[in-house]
């Protein structure tokens, strides 16, 4: 422990590479290295507070440095940060744990001590006491005396039976002297509670206080390295604990917000599928009645081309019946014609040949 002390002081001197050759290159300053204070670079080292008090720690065998402090909390937050600052938490409040139990002995203490467990007599029931001894010690002589009479006359039954008297009057004699006995270490234990009921317990490092003591004395207690050093402990301890609780807040808020905004980009989102569901719905629409239109008018367009194409049908079969009946009509006028002319030249052929003759 002496040589790290030494070590430390040389490094606070002469700067921690002074064992560096001029032509090595120094080590870089990292917050993490296992040589520093997890607990300085936090906040300070616990061991640092109470040097020289009944809660001296002893010194610490990890390096002080200001320099690894300032890179640890210019660093980034991260889980590792996070860890070191959970180790600080665990030995301050192991150490606060000590001297709340501490506390609260000391408050059993003085409420023990003021605590009266048998009940006090007067005065005057003292005195009666007192008398009532000193008749019971009159009477135990005399039948005592009686005893003795009794058994040198040879009577030995009555010797007893004085006896056992005798007995039983001791009995109650010492009860009495018991009362006034206790009655009086009552009066001294209320006496010192009185006196101990002046005391009270620190809240903060649990020493014992007098109630209404000069102002300087108070003073110095406060000001005292174990009172401040608490303290600080308590206050170090609520800061990170109060950071902690912001910061949960602050992300349970971000969270929150993350969520609100999902929803609501769900809510856009759903919105717009069914704007597009309905809008596909209103094409699907428009396109069956298109084609509901299309069709009606294909429908009566074809009924129309139908009647036509009747009608046409119609006058082609009358027009070819008509062209039928005109080439009959002219192959039975060709026919004619040519029987008319055949029977026209055998005439004349006739003719002819009479002629000759």
């Amino acid at each position: 422990m002496a040589a790290a002390a030494a070590a430390a002081l040389l490094d606070e001197l002469m700067g921690r590479n002074r064992n560096v050759l001029p032509n090595e290159k120094p080590k870089e300053l990292n917050w993490e290295d296992p040589e520093f204070c997890k607990l300085y670079l936090v906040k300070f080292c616990p061991h640092d507070l109470f040097v020289n008090t009944r809660a001296d720690l002893g010194a610490c065998s990890r390096v002080h440095d200001d320099e690894a402090r300032e890179l640890f909390e210019k660093a980034p937050y991260s889980y590792r940060k996070q860890q070191y600052e959970d180790e600080f938490i665990r030995f301050c409040q192991s150490m606060l744990n000590e001297v709340e139990r501490k506390i609260i002995k000391g408050k059993q203490r003085l409420a023990l001590i003021g605590r009266t467990e048998a009940p006090t007599l007067t005065p005057a029931q003292t005195q009666r006491n007192e008398e009532q001894i000193a008749l019971l010690t009159e009477k135990i002589n005399k039948l005592v005396e009686e005893a003795e009479q009794s058994g040198i006359q040879g009577n030995v039954e009555q010797a007893q039976g004085l006896m056992r008297l005798c007995d039983q009057l001791k009995e109650e004699r010492e009860t009495l002297r018991k009362s006034n006995d206790n009655s009086h270490y009552n009066q001294t234990a209320e006496l010192a509670a009185a006196q101990e009921k002046q005391m009270e317990v620190c809240d903060v490092c649990g020493a014992f206080l007098i109630v209404g003591d000069a102002q300087q004395r108070i003073d110095d207690h406060l000001m005292g390295k174990q009172h401040v050093g608490y303290a600080r402990l308590k206050s170090a301890l609520q800061e990170i604990m109060s950071k902690r609780e912001k910061a949960r807040d602050e992300k349970e808020q971000r969270r929150e917000e993350d969520r609100k905004q999902r929803a609501r980009a769900n809510e856009e989102l759903d919105r717009r599928r069914r704007d597009d569901r309905d809008r596909d719905r209103d094409r699907e629409r428009d396109k069956r009645r298109r084609r509901d239109d299309d069709k009606g008018r294909h429908d009566s367009s074809s009924h129309r081309n139908s009647g036509h194409r009747s009608r046409s049908r119609s006058r082609d079969k009358h027009d070819r019946h008509r062209d039928d009946d005109h080439r009959r009509h002219a192959r039975d006028k060709g026919s004619r014609d040519h029987r008319s002319s055949s029977h026209h030249n055998r005439r004349r052929h006739r003719s002819r040949s009479r002629s000759h003759k």
